[in-house]
């Protein structure tokens, strides 16, 4: 009787523990995005009024013929910037090669109409800077021939570039086919809102500790 008494106490008690610390530590081990690629350069170098530090920055090239990519830059507004762009920390940057102002400042006049575009930063340089700077980024990506690529990609404060991991169901996720309704929504959408949580965690935990 005294063992079975044991028995359901740890039922009741134990098991119930256990099984909350197993999971909290799967969530807590799946709410990490991984850092790839330590150290981008900063797209500061091409314009001193922009930069990485101390911001979340979505990141996409739309080449020397950004009418081409008027779809990739309208999903990202729609599904990426008009659901984050309210967080203060938050930026889009557009690298551009130089000659593309106009185009540029009339695709922001575009998107702008339902939504404050105050976030959404266009950088430009020469071939040499759009290349170097793609390079640093250390993807397995290229550059098409007009200095564009339909993914987008997610710098975090600390200049260090934010993905998936390869795992068992997917190779490594460098960046995000902006051509991909499907991927903003179901991927973007998520590892976007945990690199804010982890940020706002740590401040959080940074205040806490400040109060002891």
């Amino acid at each position: 009787m005294q063992v079975k008494k044991y028995l359901v106490l740890v039922i009741l008690f134990i098991l119930p523990i256990v099984a909350y610390l197993f999971f909290a530590s799967g969530v807590n081990n799946f709410g990490k995005l991984s850092m790839l690629t330590k150290g981008v350069d900063d797209v500061a170098t091409m314009d001193s009024d922009v930069t990485f530090k101390d911001k979340i920055t979505i990141v996409g090239f739309l080449g020397s013929n950004p009418e081409n990519k008027n779809g990739n830059a309208f999903n990202l507004n729609q599904k990426i910037y008009k659901r984050f762009y309210k967080f203060k920390d938050f930026q889009f940057v557009m690298v551009m090669p130089k000659g593309t102002e106009e185009q540029a400042a009339e695709l922001k006049k575009e998107l702008g109409h339902l939504i404050d575009m105050k976030k959404w930063n266009f950088v430009f340089g020469d071939e040499n800077q759009v290349k170097d700077f793609f390079a640093s980024l250390k993807t397995d990506l290229q550059l098409e021939d007009d200095l564009s690529t339909s993914y987008a990609f997610i710098i975090d404060k600390d200049l260090n570039l934010r993905g998936r991991s390869e795992g068992e169901d997917e190779a490594t996720l460098y960046g995000f086919d902006a051509t991909s309704v499907s991927e903003l929504n179901n991927k973007m959408v998520d590892d976007v809102k945990i690199i804010l949580a982890e940020y706002r965690l740590a401040l959080k935990k940074y205040s806490a500790d400040r109060q002891k």
